[in-house]
């Protein structure tokens, strides 16, 4: 801890090479995305010596450096978690100093993992390891050169830690394999031990082969993990929790297809003699067959397939059944049932599972009975972020009966919240404070904060639309420069606000930031912006406002407050 304290206070006495909000995101995303795209088409071409020479420019990369140093701190979930070195970086003056050590070429060696345990919904813990801040930073730097000649190579059938792809488009794949009138309606889920924490350490760095920070991966792989001050040695696996370790697992397993000899014609399109289809996502993985005498077959072969790589496979959890019997997978509930309405006589459906609706109904319940000592409003923001997160995930299944549902099950909670809050009032006296309508909807019964002049309410998990999501096509990758246009469709149709300002937003900005031209959705917080302020005369029309990542955002209004007071310049950047 003490060594901590001498860093910290070093980096804000040292002369920074860098200013973090002068920083221009257009140009180092731009730059980035053409490297990426570079790299991914010398992978395509086989030009091993060119794709290596790319990954050597992006390794070395400053726009590379700053993306990945603002993506470990500003963007994802344990930007807060520190490393072994209790070091976390919060403002941008540690930033600025973070990228001085990241293009120090005195280049110390990596740092053991720190060992956290992370309580899961059923009662059983997932141990964590969590690198250093720095590491993080150059594992993103150097995942960015590896993983787009990877994305050249990875199956089709691969949708898990992957650009583009999402647990959605595996479900919709699976929904095509089984729908009526397929003939590979036998299933074996897969399910393999301990993914992470086995891996080969010698296979995986086979298989990453002459790549230029090769080192530094194998000095991740066998840093070791510090747990109360001892030092563990690791001889297996990628810990969960390093950014680069997702990318390596897949590298692990890729092949799986062809270890089940699947084979395609071109376009994507499986050949008939193929015993076999797969669809796999990070670990899980499910196998289609024609009988289940394939099935238990394809699960022979998976043994071999997993062996090489120290894997094998969870003889408890995997299991060969039909589709009459449905499985669950990615928290969806896949199974086929009869019907009258169909010309086949049966229907593919895809509900939230019922363990998932377990899950979410716990986790409400935890949060209803910790926010007893909140105000309504406090209540409402804690819980609106996961009540439209649980939609947006379900929104592509048949859940519209399982939303309504719910919705009842956390009115229950609702009432008792407010009766907890004041049990010496009348119950009309309490629907009177807590609940009443809204604009554009036809309900009385909306759990609002009446006190607060904004309308701030409870967002109900039936007014999200049912929407199929629309699978992503074969093996397309946002790193292939010649489907722009494909990619850029996508993004503005699949936006994940459903309700009025944010909605609207999307659509015109295409799902893109308009300061740094990256995907609006990126896992950043999402603000919106007025182009003119309102304190010269600005307005809150949907024509003054755009959606920008909390990082633009306040650089946006780091630049108005020092540059300039003219509105005829504050416009020109971001209009458009």
């Amino acid at each position: 801890m003490q060594q901590a304290n001498v860093i910290l206070t070093a980096r804000h006495k040292t002369n920074l090479s860098i200013s973090w909000n002068a920083i221009n995101w257009q140009v180092v995303t731009k730059r980035v995305n053409n490297l990426r795209g570079r790299i991914y088409r010398a992978s395509v071409a086989g030009n091993t010596k060119l794709a290596s020479n790319l990954q050597k420019l992006m390794i070395k990369s400053t726009a590379n450096k700053l993306s990945a140093i603002r993506r470990v701190t500003q963007i994802n979930q344990g930007k807060r978690s520190p490393g072994v070195d209790q070091i976390v970086i919060k403002t941008n003056k540690e930033r600025a100093w973070l990228y001085d050590q990241l293009t120090n070429e005195n280049k110390p060696k990596a740092s053991p993992i720190r060992r956290v345990y992370i309580p899961k919904v059923n009662g059983k813990v997932r141990p964590l390891g969590l690198p250093t801040i720095l590491d993080r930073c150059r594992q993103a730097v150097i995942k960015a050169a590896l993983e787009p000649y990877w994305e050249a190579k990875f199956e089709s059938c691969s949708y898990g830690f992957r650009p583009g792809r999402s647990a959605q488009d595996a479900i919709q794949k699976i929904f095509c394999i089984v729908r009526p009138g397929k003939n590979r309606k036998w299933i074996l889920k897969v399910d393999i031990e301990g993914a992470f924490d086995n891996i080969d350490h010698d296979f995986l760095l086979k298989a990453v082969g002459n790549f230029s920070a090769r080192g530094w991966i194998e000095q991740w792989l066998k840093a070791g993990v510090m747990e109360e001050g001892r030092l563990t040695p690791i001889e297996s696996g990628t810990p969960q929790g390093g950014i680069i370790s997702p990318l390596l697992s897949n590298i692990a397993l890729h092949g799986m297809e062809a270890g089940l000899g699947i084979s395609y014609y071109k376009h994507n399109r499986i050949k008939e003699s193929s015993p076999y289809m797969l669809v796999r996502y990070a670990d899980d993985s499910v196998v289609f067959a024609k009988s289940k005498e394939d099935c238990l077959k394809a699960k022979e072969q998976l043994k071999t397939f997993l062996q090489e790589r120290g894997l094998k496979l969870s003889e408890e959890k995997t299991r060969v059944c039909h589709i009459e019997e449905g499985f669950d997978l990615l928290g969806f509930n896949i199974r086929q049932y009869p019907t009258r309405s169909k010309r086949k006589g049966v229907t593919i459906l895809t509900k939230p599972s019922k363990q998932s609706v377990k899950d979410f109904k716990k986790r409400m319940a935890l949060e209803w009975k910790k926010g007893l000592s909140c105000d309504a409003r406090r209540m409402i923001e804690k819980v609106n972020p996961k009540v439209k997160g649980w939609a947006n995930y379900f929104r592509g299944a048949a859940s519209k009966k399982t939303f309504s549902q719910l919705d009842y099950w956390i009115w229950k909670k609702q009432a008792w919240y407010a009766y907890r809050k004041h049990p010496s009032k009348s119950w009309q006296w309490r629907k009177d404070k807590y609940w009443g309508k809204i604009k554009g909807r036809d309900d009385r019964w909306v759990f609002m904060d009446k006190e607060d002049r904004e309308e701030v309410f409870l967002w109900k998990l039936a007014w999200t639309p049912i929407k199929r999501h629309i699978m992503v096509k074969g093996s397309y990758s946002p790193d292939d420069p010649s489907l722009k246009q494909y990619w850029k469709e996508r993004q503005k149709k699949q936006s994940p606000y459903l309700f009025k300002t944010k909605g609207i937003l999307w659509r015109v900005q295409e799902g893109k930031c308009r300061v740094c031209l990256a995907n609006i959705d990126n896992g950043e917080k999402i603000e919106v912006h007025h182009i003119l302020p309102k304190n010269l005369g600005g307005t809150d029309h949907i024509d003054n406002l755009m959606m920008l990542h909390t990082t633009c955002h306040e650089q946006v209004h780091h630049k108005l407050r020092t540059q300039t007071t003219d509105v005829s310049k504050l416009l020109e950047p971001y209009a458009g």
